[in-house]
């Protein structure tokens, strides 16, 4: 018998390929297979998602260390937290997409007409996941010029805010989608809240990492607070600038009601 991701030859009785590791497969998908094999890989208490979940709620220096020196099998890897946590934020779009209209806008600007405030609540859903991954270099260039008491590259700051915000996305995906369902008109009034508490957890991750004495932690904090913020005010002025550019908007479309 060969394996079947690498072709190498192996006996029968392997549960695993000695060559590339991957795990011997030798039933047909079939649904039960196939639940089977996601509550495993995701929900096994000795491996991977909840193992992961948990050392990053308490201790996200153990899976966020391990990666970068090289520990691979220990915890789940970055890009699959991070699916994981865009499949539970295409989750909460849709569900807003349902309890929500354009004028949840108007709180941000009663002079918006209500072809301006479609256009705005057309476009944040259709663009949610890329300003989600936007946040990532804009963490990670932040805890790069601030926390970086180790001396990472700013590619394993990359690999560190994807895990933290990824973390962050899971964990705030059933506080979110109760709101939306149970109070719907209080979810754009928790955006900025939750994002002081996004912010809050990052730094807890980064002080975790790299262990400052409280006055430098404090100041690396407030400086680490100034450049994100930065960050997220370009964000919404990138996002503005490409529905200039398309056409999406016009000035006029700003003009004072008559």
């Amino acid at each position: 018998m060969k394996c079947k991701n690498c072709q190498t030859p192996q006996r029968t009785d392997f549960k695993y390929c000695p060559a590339c590791g991957a795990k011997v497969v030798v039933h047909r998908l079939t649904f039960k297979n196939l639940t089977y094999d996601i509550t495993e890989r995701y929900f096994n208490l000795d491996n991977t998602f909840i193992r992961t979940f948990v050392q990053l709620l308490v201790r996200p220096e153990q899976v966020i260390d391990s990666y970068i020196q090289g520990v691979r099998r220990r915890y789940l890897n970055p890009i699959s937290h991070l699916g994981i946590a865009l499949t539970l934020s295409g989750i909460i779009v849709f569900v807003m997409q349902k309890v929500m209209t354009p004028e949840i806008f108007f709180a941000y600007g009663q002079q918006l007409s209500e072809e301006v405030a479609g256009k705005l609540y057309n476009t944040v859903f259709d663009y949610s996941s890329l300003f989600f991954i936007l946040y990532i270099p804009v963490f990670a260039i932040a805890g790069f010029l601030t926390f970086n008491r180790k001396e990472y590259l700013l590619s394993e700051y990359i690999i560190a805010f994807i895990y933290i915000l990824s973390q962050w996305s899971i964990f705030l995906f059933p506080v979110s989608l109760t709101v939306l369902i149970f109070a719907p008109s209080f979810y754009i009034d928790l955006s900025f809240p939750t994002l002081f508490l996004m912010i809050g957890y990052s730094v807890f991750a980064m002080q975790r990492i790299h262990r400052f004495q409280n006055a430098a932690a404090i100041l690396r904090s407030i400086l680490f607070f100034i450049l994100t913020a930065i960050g997220y005010f370009g964000i919404i002025l990138l996002f503005y600038a490409v529905m200039f550019m398309t056409g999406t908007l016009e000035l006029q479309d700003f003009a004072p009601k008559q």
